[in-house]
């Protein structure tokens, strides 16, 4: 890394020269000067936030959820594009599935592909609604019995199944997500209703 080294008096003359004959490109309503010193300015230290006030052997309060990804139902909750009608018979459960996928059980890399492969084949068959099975997920216990200092997901398959749905290959097969009825699944299970294959 260079040093900036100083003007001499010579050089200090040629750079006032230039610098008087040079015209900005975007022009300022208010100019400072060259020669006038930067005053700094005087930061006032903050507070450090204040604990909430607390006696001993007073019961543990709840504590704010660090989950900054979106909750199962705010991904699933997106404008209806398919008909009306069709969709308050779908959610109330009236409309049976045509065919069925259950991911319980798998990783995330053996889910992915297999959810592609039904949606895929499924409208390649002229299906339009089919169901995917996701399960609820459970929280897993760390060995000390202590949750750790990174959040976990609880079902991880169900809050990414409604994520790759909307991904590439399969958002332009799909034309609406929506939780299933509790006959279906409910939370552990999502419709998907397919497009028409053309």
């Amino acid at each position: 890394m260079s040093r900036r080294r100083t003007l001499r008096p010579d050089e200090e003359d040629l750079w006032q020269t230039v610098a008087r004959t040079a015209r900005p490109l975007n022009p300022i309503t208010h100019r400072r000067k060259v020669d006038a010193p930067a005053v700094p300015v005087a930061v006032k230290p903050t507070e450090p936030p204040r604990l909430p006030a607390f006696r001993l052997g007073e019961k543990l309060r709840q504590t704010p959820s660090h989950d900054l990804a979106p909750s199962h139902p705010d991904v699933l909750s997106a404008p209806v594009v398919m008909d009306a009608k069709a969709h308050a018979r779908m959610t109330r459960g009236k409309l049976a599935p045509e065919a069925r996928l259950d991911l319980h059980g798998l990783t995330l890399a053996e889910a992915h592909p297999e959810l592609i492969r039904f949606i895929l084949n499924a409208q390649g068959a002229g299906l339009r609604l089919v169901l995917v099975i996701t399960g609820k997920g459970k929280q897993k216990p760390e060995a000390d019995g202590f949750w750790g200092p990174i959040p976990q997901r609880m079902g991880v398959l169900r809050h990414q199944v409604p994520l790759w749905l909307r991904q590439m290959p399969l958002a332009p097969s799909v034309l609406q997500i929506s939780e299933a009825h509790l006959k279906h699944g409910g939370s552990g299970a999502c419709y998907v209703y397919l497009r028409r294959n053309r």
